[in-house]
């Protein structure tokens, strides 16, 4: 092949190019169209170039074309430390957020149905008596007993990751539960409500709920914030399977089912905060007071973060969803 002649045929197509690459912000739809045009043809120009007379210059000139070309038309992948930073300051808070109506009303619901029954089983000596032995709740209540050495008994290394394991699981399935109405949702808090309950109940019975709050509170509220924010969600879910509203059910269910799976990784991480202060500031020897109070600093900072951030994401517009780029499609529904 002639390079001098497939220049001079080629050229004028070459210059066009790079003039339309140029300005790509500001191009009219026909020169959008030309530029997609230009591009194609450039590219079987470099495929052949390669193949018949590989000319060094030449094929450096045209590789640059084509590849700012095709970042023009395609756009640039966005780096994945932004796309990091992107869900954890505007998509997994703006989700939280926007559910705040389900998981509030939960939480509420399960501290007071919880507070309520622990005051039961402390009051009520017949209920204690089949719940355990009286020997067995001397043994989980007396100082060192069971309560306490639960926390101390394992290396703090790995009783955080067995704590956060286990938690992420409930959490986990407890949004899943979504795909069955939520329905689910209600026996997972009850349990653990009822869980929480008998421990209060005992440790009260026994004078000594002073000691079992100083060791739940600390890495309590914000574990237990995520299992209400997971319960909450997998009931609004749940609902949008029933009340879509404007949106086709399938539409509807896709969109917040997107952010809820966003939600699981999001609480993902804040179980594994909860888990290392359950791991390693539960147990320790620091004051009542000190250990109570990073909990409550770390549950502050979370309910911050979400209503701080991720009422200014959701008022911008986002709601927790991917991209419209990952999404795909949707039909247009009536208002």
């Amino acid at each position: 092949m002639d390079v001098d002649a497939f220049i001079a045929a080629h050229r004028a197509e070459w210059d066009r190019l790079e003039q339309l690459l140029g300005r790509a912000r500001h191009l009219s739809g026909s020169e959008a169209d030309e530029l997609v045009g230009l591009y194609q043809r450039v590219a079987t120009h470099l495929s052949i170039v390669r193949s018949a007379t590989p000319d060094p210059v030449l094929v450096a000139r045209l590789s640059q074309l084509v590849a700012r070309a095709r970042a023009a038309i395609t756009g640039t992948r966005t780096p994945a430390w932004k796309e990091v930073v992107g869900f954890f300051t505007r998509k997994f808070p703006a989700a939280v957020y926007r559910a705040r109506y389900w998981w509030a009303p939960t939480g509420v619901l399960f501290v007071v149905v919880s507070a309520a029954l622990g005051w039961w089983v402390a009051a009520d000596d017949a209920l204690r008596a089949m719940l355990a032995p009286p020997e067995q709740i001397k043994e989980l209540t007396r100082p060192g007993g069971q309560y306490e050495s639960y926390y101390s008994t394992y290396p703090a290394g790995s009783f955080a990751f067995q704590v956060w394991a286990n938690n992420a699981f409930v959490a986990a399935r407890t949004l899943v539960s979504g795909i069955l109405l939520g329905i689910p949702v209600v026996p997972i808090l009850w349990t653990n409500a009822q869980n929480l309950a008998v421990g209060i109940g005992f440790m009260a019975s026994a004078g000594r709920l002073d000691v079992f709050l100083g060791l739940v509170v600390p890495h309590g509220l914000l574990e237990l914030t995520a299992v209400f924010i997971a319960a909450g969600t997998g009931l609004r879910l749940g609902w949008t399977i029933i009340d879509p509203g404007p949106r086709r059910r399938l539409d509807a269910f896709a969109q917040e089912g997107r952010a809820a799976a966003g939600m699981a990784i999001g609480l993902t991480v804040v179980l594994l905060i909860s888990g290392a202060i359950e791991g390693f500031v539960t147990p320790s020897g620091l004051p009542t007071w000190a250990r109570i109070a990073i909990g409550v600093a770390a549950e502050i900072a979370f309910l911050g973060y979400v209503f701080v951030l991720g009422r200014r994401a959701a008022r911008a517009g986002e709601t927790g969803d991917v991209d419209a780029r990952y999404a795909g499609d949707t039909l247009p529904t009536a208002g």
